[in-house]
């Protein structure tokens, strides 16, 4: 029987647990790594249990916000609204490209990055799937615009959210500050996704003619789209985010127990991605004793002006794509004097835009990842990472240009 968002023919639960993925491995390695720091007092238990608390509110959202994300998928959820995306972009392919960048950047600007991987992501690969297009370039748009579409706001980063505090921004004087980098940094990202994957993709898929839907269960299809839609407005409405997604999911888990038992199992719980996180969250902070922090600010460095800003960028896409970008924006924001905001906004610009060429760069990334192998679909490697590569140096040095050049540089 399949799991929840399998593709035809996939592997039973018993042979993908015997046969673990080599990112299965990773994550244990890298969570057995951070037990032995703490057991070897490398990283001292008082640290150890300071960040256990501080990540135990990431790893609820994590956990509970997949199992919403799978079952909403099975519902039929996703389903429906790429149908009706496609309806809306009525026949041209050029057009249901803007309709995907417009849609995914106001997701993440208005709900937050993690959102846009999580609900989003099968939305497009449904859409994909629907249309009979290869399911690569819809799945870029995706993890390409939750990361870099992520600016404008403070909700729309946790990232973001730390820094509003440090430079006393509120929402308005932020936006106000920080459109002109977020156009930029969306308009970079649409122009590198349309030549590198809508474009060569576009032959034989335009004009289109999108396929009826009809949901399996309405009674599931419309459980699944409450739950999704109070999860959203939990967000709007100031709840803290692993609150939101843990009610959202208990509703929609009560509803599959009712109407489709079957469906629920363990291999609904995203554990890979909990034990990478706890794993990296121990490993990075044990390295931020012995030098981290010290190598973040010989790097950054103390110029004040333009060159400190293109370094602190530099420096904040770099780290995040090594160890992921909020532990690189903590070890930046500790190195940069209180005054300097503009620097500060820099390394913002680096740990939201930048990291994009390892799927452990930002939450975002991690959680897309697993959606799109959850679907079955299976991004080359290779060409992900040189094309985010790329897109990461060009637009994060375009969108620090533009902090510095723009309107109330």
């Amino acid at each position: 029987m399949e799991t929840p968002g399998d593709p035809p023919n996939a592997v039973p639960d018993r042979s993908r647990w015997g046969r673990l993925h080599v990112l299965d491995w990773i994550a244990i390695g890298l969570a057995v790594l951070g037990v032995v720091c703490v057991l070897t007092g490398l990283l001292p238990r008082a640290d150890a249990e300071g960040t256990m608390r501080r990540i135990i509110p990431i790893l609820i959202f994590l956990g509970t916000v997949v199992v919403l994300a799978e079952l909403t998928a099975v519902a039929g959820v996703f389903d429906a609204l790429a149908t009706r995306v496609a309806v809306t972009a009525r026949g041209s392919f050029r057009a249901l490209f803007w309709l995907c960048v417009g849609f995914a950047s106001i997701t993440t600007i208005a709900l937050n990055l993690d959102t846009t991987a999580v609900l989003l992501t099968p939305v497009m690969i449904a859409l994909a799937r629907a249309l009979n297009v290869p399911p690569t370039p819809l799945a870029m748009t995706t993890v390409w615009l939750a990361n870099t579409a992520s600016l404008l706001l403070p909700v729309s980063n946790l990232t973001n959210i730390l820094a509003s505090d440090r430079v006393d921004l509120d929402p308005v004087p932020w936006a106000a500050r920080m459109w002109w980098p977020q156009l930029v940094a969306v308009a970079v990202t649409a122009l590198l996704l349309w030549w590198w994957y809508w474009r060569p993709a576009r032959a034989g898929a335009d004009p289109f003619v999108p396929p009826p839907y009809v949901p399996p269960d309405r009674v599931l299809y419309r459980t699944a789209l409450a739950a999704c839609l109070l999860f959203v407005a939990g967000i709007l409405a100031g709840v803290e985010i692993g609150i939101a997604s843990g009610v959202a999911a208990a509703i929609l888990v009560a509803g599959f127990a009712v109407r489709a038992r079957h469906r629920l199992r363990p291999a609904l719980v995203p554990w890979r991605l909990l034990v990478f996180v706890t794993g990296l969250f121990l490993v990075v902070q044990t390295i931020g004793r012995y030098g981290l922090d010290t190598v973040m600010g010989t790097l950054i460095g103390a110029d004040p002006g333009a060159e400190g800003a293109l370094r602190a960028g530099a420096v904040g896409a770099l780290f995040s794509n090594v160890v992921n970008n909020l532990p690189a924006y903590l070890a930046g924001e500790a190195v940069i004097a209180a005054d300097r905001h503009t620097q500060l906004l820099a390394l913002l610009i680096g740990t939201n835009v930048g990291p994009l060429a390892t799927p452990w760069a930002s939450l975002a990334t991690l959680i897309w990842y697993e959606r799109c192998r959850a679907a079955g679909v299976a991004v080359p490697l290779g060409r992900f990472v040189a094309t985010s590569a790329a897109l990461a140096v060009l637009a994060t040095t375009a969108t620090v240009t533009a902090l510095l050049v723009g309107p109330g540089a």
